[in-house]
């Protein structure tokens, strides 16, 4: 599909890698709409992308909420992307230093958080892209958010683990399910990002963490994800698939 004049929800997209990608379509001549929190910055951030953005409050675990939320995009001119970057985590063991048991209140916030909300994003994206007509055989894609961690997981990061292993076990089977539709499914699992969350690191720290990626040793950059969002929703034949944006990093177990 043709990023120009291509409308486009993005969730979490007040900051972050959710906001170059927003950024990065605006410039492309797409329109956006920002679905995030009703206490994010999201409004100010539309403001400031100029008349191409709108800010759309909801909490993506929210079903009424959230599909609110994709109306306003709809009614923009029809919905044809999808960019899914909401997602949070919680630090959890399977026991704790004194042997308890890991908490599964929050265990269950965050699959709530990252693995509903991920398949409300589909279910609710999709059923939005399907009633529009096919151009040049297709009717919309879907870019969701996994991490490196689906891959390996590190100590303290179970649900966080499990949720994003689950968002890469449904992308090829959403794919093939909407596939009759021409709507597109794939999903970008980054490695370590520079997000406002590592902007707040000690420096120190943060050279600690670009020493472990071999190439480029650095940080990964948001407009670098927003890059690899874009080429997905533009690119026909890139499909069911996920792709690790990671300079070739692999996880040590803590």
């Amino acid at each position: 599909m043709r990023l120009a004049d291509m409308n486009t929800a993005i969730t979490g997209g007040a900051s972050g890698l959710g906001l170059a990608t927003a950024r990065r379509l605006v410039a492309a001549g797409g329109r956006v709409t920002l679905i995030d929190l009703p206490a994010s910055d999201g409004a100010q951030v539309a403001k400031e992308l100029g008349d191409a953005a709108e800010f759309a409050p909801a909490d993506v675990t929210d079903a009424d909420a959230f599909a609110a939320a994709l109306d306003v995009a709809d009614a923009r001119g029809g919905l044809r992307g999808l960019v899914h970057c909401a997602g949070a985590s919680r630090k959890i063991r399977v026991l704790d230093k004194e042997g308890n048991p890991g908490s599964l209140e929050d265990f269950e916030w965050v699959v709530r958080l990252n693995l509903v909300g991920s398949f409300n994003a589909l279910r609710l994206g999709a059923a939005r892209m399907a009633r529009h007509e096919a151009v040049d055989g297709e009717r919309g894609a879907i870019v969701m958010t996994a991490s490196v961690a689906a891959y390996e997981g590190q100590i303290g990061q179970l649900p966080y683990t499990a949720t994003k292993a689950g968002i890469v076990g449904m992308t090829l089977t959403a794919a093939r399910d909407l596939a009759s539709k021409g709507i597109r499914v794939c999903t970008i699992a980054p490695g370590i990002m520079d997000t406002p969350l590592l902007a707040r690191l000690r420096e120190d720290v943060r050279a600690s963490l670009e020493a472990t990626v071999p190439n480029p040793s650095r940080l990964g950059r948001p407009d670098e994800f927003a890059m690899l969002a874009c080429q997905i929703l533009e690119n026909p034949y890139l499909n069911g698939e996920t792709v690790r944006l990671d300079g070739a990093i692999r996880m040590a177990p803590r």
